[in-house]
């Protein structure tokens, strides 16, 4: 009997929903203070993950959800260059 690897389930900071890593989006921050889309899922730093869909990029500018999870003050750059990996 085989045992099949377990999906990383995580939790959107925005929605509370929880899904498979791989269709998340994550963000990090790393030890440098840098805050980024992590494309790789790899990325050394803090990290946060967001829905793919419109509705929660929106959500996460409004609330400002960023400064939460890595409690820290977030750029509206940032937030910006995020919403290019929303279109």
């Amino acid at each position: 009997m085989q045992n099949k690897p377990k999906e990383k389930i995580r939790m959107c900071i925005v929605c509370r929903s929880q899904s498979d890593k791989k269709t998340l989006l994550r963000i990090v921050k790393n030890k440098d203070g840098e805050i980024f889309v992590d494309k790789t899922g790899k990325a050394n730093g803090r990290g946060a993950y967001v829905c793919k869909t419109k509705e929660c990029f929106q959500k996460l500018c409004r609330q400002k959800a960023l400064n939460r999870a890595f409690k820290c003050d977030v750029p509206m750059e940032v937030y910006q260059k995020i919403g290019e990996e929303f279109e």
